[in-house]
């Protein structure tokens, strides 16, 4: 298809664009950006007066709960979703059952997202086999079949000296590892922030120590190895000293946060509330505090939505009994644009904590940015616009998120992939 689009305010922070500008596409591809190719003639054409385009959003962590969870969501529910909430990009982790530790399983996903042809996936394999933390995964055999990256999700491996391992083999031949910090003795039974909240309404708390001391442990391990790190949704402001440090020290990592915690403290628990029931556990208002001013300072690379849709009868329970997750394709940009308005974030700034930053943490040259003759993944919203939350309107399976009720800022319009408008909506 030929598309023009018309009269957009384009951002597109990876080539420090922010202007009114057309935007023509051809073949899947950005054609032109300004003035249309030499004999364009566009198919369709979409009015975008008073909206912004910019980069499809790109997503660090989003769990699509195939293959073998299928009852709380499937691969085709949740492209949906991602679809509606402008992703079309996204990492999968490999906490699947069984997890993504076989080539022919990473290649059967491949397989079927491709068919179904909306977003973009890019798996994160099993850093070890079954992610028992035992013995290695064949990280060659599972790149050669599309994994961009190998992580324990956040199953930490036990034994260090297997942790050790994992990172030479990784140094080694080149592969990036993504590691959730957390320390499963400290953690272990734990549901709640170790603070007031948990001890007021007695809930078995996780102490920030249990995030601290697993950083420790993995920062020093990859400055032995030389191993490449992301590390994946800190939560605790006491991990960004180490952080800071180790890049002083000019190791190679990177890191992320999810949207809840850029947002929501451990007083948003409230009375019991299972859709706050999050891992890692939400922190005190501190530590939110310091991660939103680490991510406005660039010192947290990226921001990620961690969706984890969970059905009814698991947040249904108690509290401490209740699935840990919740749904989130669909407010990665609300509340980004929610987050660039109470702190007063320029937004070609904020939107590059969703779109480039995360593309270069995958390692992706072609998501992430609107180059001239780069692959036509776009999306359109309306910034004056408003995004009510609430179960009816969600198309993700998991309809459990702490912001149900709440109106977000901003409307998708459109997401674009490679050229072909997958969604549109209303004014």
């Amino acid at each position: 298809m030929k598309l023009r689009i018309a009269h957009a305010r384009l951002i597109d922070p990876a080539n420090r664009i922010d202007r009114m500008a057309d935007l023509y596409i051809a073949d899947g591809l950005v054609a032109a950006i300004d003035e249309a190719p030499a004999g364009f003639t566009p198919e369709r054409e979409i009015d975008a007066r008073g909206l912004i385009v910019a980069p499809g959003l790109v997503d660090l962590c989003a769990r699509l709960r195939e293959p073998g969870n299928e009852y709380r969501a499937t691969l085709e529910s949740e492209m949906h979703a991602a679809m509606a909430g402008g992703v079309t990009s996204l990492a999968i982790p490999p906490d699947t059952d069984p997890p993504l530790d076989e080539p022919g399983l990473v290649e059967m996903l491949c397989h079927r997202a491709k068919k179904l042809n909306r977003a973009h996936i890019y798996p994160v394999g099993a850093l070890t086999l079954g992610l028992r933390g035992e013995r290695l995964s064949e990280m060659a055999e599972l790149t050669a079949a599309g994994c961009v990256a190998f992580s324990q999700a956040n199953r930490p491996i036990t034994n260090n000296a297997v942790l050790l391992r994992t990172l030479q083999y990784a140094s080694t031949f080149g592969f990036r590892v993504w590691c959730q910090p957390s320390d499963p003795y400290l953690t272990r039974d734990g549901v709640a922030h170790d603070g007031e909240v948990a001890a007021h309404l007695g809930l078995p708390p996780i102490a920030a120590a249990a995030e601290t001391i697993a950083l420790y442990t993995i920062l020093q391990l990859a400055a032995h190895t030389g191993a490449r790190l992301h590390i994946a949704q800190l939560s605790c402001a006491s991990s960004l000293p180490l952080i800071r440090e180790a890049r002083a020290r000019g190791m190679d990592v990177t890191c992320d946060i999810d949207i809840h915690h850029l947002h929501l403290d451990e007083s948003d628990i409230g009375y019991f509330d299972a859709n706050c029931h999050l891992l890692p556990p939400l922190r005190a208002r501190a530590d939110r505090d310091a991660l939103r001013a680490a991510l406005a300072a660039g010192e947290i690379d990226a921001l990620c939505s961690n969706h984890t849709p969970v059905n009814d009868e698991a947040k249904a329970q108690p509290f401490n009994e209740s699935e840990a997750g919740a749904t989130g394709l669909e407010l990665l940009l609300p509340l980004t644009l929610k987050w660039a308005r109470e702190d007063n974030i320029a937004l070609p700034e904020a939107l590059s904590r969703i779109t480039i930053a995360p593309a270069r943490i995958l390692g992706s040259q072609r998501g992430g940015h609107l180059s001239v003759g780069t692959r036509a993944d776009l999306c359109i919203f309306d910034p004056e616009g408003s995004t009510p939350i609430a179960r009816e309107t969600l198309v993700s399976n998991g309809k459990n998120t702490p912001f149900l009720g709440q109106t977000l800022p901003g409307k998708l319009r459109y997401t674009i992939v490679e050229g072909q408008i997958m969604h549109a909506s209303d004014a």
